[in-house]
């Protein structure tokens, strides 16, 4: 199966009121376009540098997510263009987007990551500090938190994976509102599970491109 087979084969997989982001991440502009072709229009990079290069040379309507890690020395490159970063973990990155929005004359939307996972690789706020972190962002002019966003741990246990869904999905009822609405879990190995539990946001790779 070609890569426009597995983005169909998924999109059969989701309900429709599930927004899909295509994780490109170290995929070929020319993968990236096969993958636009079929009706694509949301995707996601990790990394910076490819991120700006790639939005420089492919289609404008394409809408770029920001799903790694992001420094704050590095968030002037993308303020310009970006849709939504999802991985924003701490007030100073939120402090820099701002700022960085405001001499853009944008609002960046941002959705805020909870650490969930067993590993401590991974980044995130803590579950209990969620709704100080709401609170604190408020000052913030130029950017909207639109919602959460976490990745389980990396392990084959369902009922594991499930039960870290489910304690983000416990704390997303508490917070959302007209403007929290996006609940970003569960990726190309779990995202049945994620949209079990309540995600309206799936971030898929490797499922429609083919391994890495």
């Amino acid at each position: 199966m070609g890569i426009a087979d597995n983005l169909k084969a998924i999109q059969k997989n989701i309900p429709k009121e599930i927004t899909l982001v295509a994780v490109s991440k170290t995929k070929t502009n020319a993968d990236i376009l096969e993958v636009y072709n079929s009706g694509q229009r949301i995707f996601g990079e990790n990394k910076v540098q490819e991120l700006v290069e790639k939005s420089a040379l492919l289609p404008e309507d394409i809408s770029w997510h920001m799903i790694g890690h992001l420094q704050t020395n590095k968030v002037k490159f993308i303020a310009p263009f970006i849709a939504l970063i999802h991985g924003v973990d701490s007030l100073k990155l939120l402090k820099e987007i701002d700022k960085r929005a405001g001499q853009n004359k944008r609002i960046i939307d941002c959705l805020l990551q909870v650490h969930i996972a067993q590993e401590n690789s991974k980044f995130g706020f803590a579950i209990d500090e969620i709704q100080e972190v709401i609170k604190d962002a408020e000052q913030f002019k130029n950017i909207k938190i639109t919602g959460l966003m976490a990745m389980a741990t990396f392990t084959n246990n369902k009922m594991q994976i499930s039960a870290e869904f489910q304690s983000l999905k416990n704390v997303f009822q508490e917070v959302k509102n007209n403007q929290i609405t996006i609940l970003s879990i569960g990726m190309s190995g779990d995202y049945q599970i994620a949209i079990e539990k309540g995600s309206n946001m799936v971030r898929i790779g490797s499922a429609i491109f083919g391994s890495r």
